[in-house]
């Protein structure tokens, strides 16, 4: 069942569910990354939970006038309304008053969800209340949605990701380097609000699939994970995109597998599968391959001062030294070096003469801070520069076994 859901085999309703559902997952992967670059993802916080006093407002507003309450067209404008009042009340506070951002954030977000969990306790006590299914919103459910609902949603996806690449040029810049983009003619105000915006967009269409508390992690999640893949951000914006999509492909077809279970939390939790396999795996800043550099740079670190060691005559008292070298064919277990120890000691030595010399010589100086035990003299100085420094130390050294 899970993979025919997986691979769009269980109908169409389904199918269009779980490909919006696809659809804003990149979008908010794509869209969060740029939350991650600014440094302000709590303010997706502040957003997704200001919207619930909105969808409560407007089912009541709606049942009042003798509409269907849980038209989502309407519930999702409630929600906008709501989420764009708590994000100016966020930014008035942070810019008109002595708050800090943060402590905006803590205060809205606190507020709009009080009231929001208050109207909604108001509804249950409404005839038409009882049966609203309001809940959903809270941690997201794909169980009866309309095709329309499904359209609206993978819509708005795709909508939101034509506007981050409409504005992806002056968003990344007012990221990484505000001054720069303020002095390159880029209105801050205007783009931190464009980022808002989409931020907000994003939050609002997601509500019926993820749920409002749980789609900031949808925002978050992927770039974070992204970021262990690539250190441009170019990449991790894509690379976040695709990571959010897979996480809510996955997390919806497991919801249509199993209704009952809440959607959103299905897909923040793969996300976070994901997330953990990144920071594990990742070929470059992954948790498992820098603890491999690093034990194959302390192994390096210890041979290379076993034979500058020997080189000078001197004796070698840490054991694991002495088993490194016996590995590698270049002492004996008494700590005598063998002729080939002998020849790699002595290019070691002159080596270590080498460095000592560059770091002495103004001229040298700053490339040589670039010597971390390891890193050979060839990768970081001309040839030219090598043989004149050849020509101050002298002829070569080395040891006899």
């Amino acid at each position: 069942m899970f993979l025919e859901a997986l691979f769009f085999q269980l109908g169409y309703n389904a199918t269009l569910v779980t490909f919006g559902a696809t659809l804003l997952g990149i979008a908010a992967g794509v869209t969060g990354s740029f939350l991650f670059f600014r440094k302000r993802a709590l303010v997706s916080d502040a957003i997704s939970h200001a919207t619930l006093p909105g969808v409560a407002l407007a089912f009541i507003v709606m049942v009042t006038l003798g509409f269907d309450g849980r038209n989502l067209p309407g519930l999702l404008l409630g929600s906008a309304i709501s989420a764009a009042l708590g994000l100016f009340a966020v930014q008035w506070l942070s810019s008109r008053t002595r708050l800090t951002e943060d402590a905006a954030i803590g205060a809205v977000l606190s507020v709009f969800f009080g009231f929001g969990i208050v109207l909604l306790t108001v509804i249950q006590t409404m005839s038409s209340g009882r049966q609203a299914g309001l809940e959903g919103f809270l941690l997201g459910s794909t169980a009866g949605m309309l095709y329309a609902d499904a359209l609206l949603i993978a819509g708005g996806g795709a909508l939101a990701l034509i506007l981050v690449a409409i504005f992806r040029r002056p968003m990344m810049m007012a990221s990484f380097d505000p001054e720069f983009a303020r002095s390159s003619g880029i209105n801050l105000d205007r783009t931190d609000l464009i980022m808002m915006g989409l931020v907000m967009g994003v939050t609002v269409i997601g509500l019926k699939i993820v749920g409002l508390i749980l789609i900031v992690a949808l925002l978050i999640i992927p770039p974070v994970a992204a970021r262990f893949w690539s250190d441009r951000a170019d990449r991790v914006v894509v690379i976040a995109g695709g990571l959010g999509g897979l996480s809510a492909w996955i997390g919806a077809s497991a919801s249509a597998v199993a209704p009952n279970l809440p959607t959103g939390p299905i897909i923040v939790l793969t996300a976070f599968a994901i997330f953990t396999a990144s920071m594990l795996f990742a070929p470059a800043r992954g948790l498992l391959i820098s603890a491999i550099h690093h034990r194959n740079f302390q192994r390096g670190v210890h041979i290379r001062q076993g034979l500058v060691s020997l080189a000078q005559g001197q004796p070698i008292y840490e054991p694991m030294t002495i088993r490194l070298l016996r590995a590698e064919g270049l002492a004996r277990a008494d700590g005598v070096p063998t002729p080939d120890g002998v020849a790699r000691a002595s290019r070691v030595l002159r080596d270590e003469k080498r460095w000592e010399t560059a770091r002495s010589d103004p001229a040298l100086e700053m490339a040589a801070a670039r010597y971390d035990g390891l890193t050979q003299i060839e990768d970081v100085l001309t040839p030219d520069q090598i043989a004149e420094l050849d020509t101050r130390i002298g002829g070569p050294r080395g040891v006899t076994p």
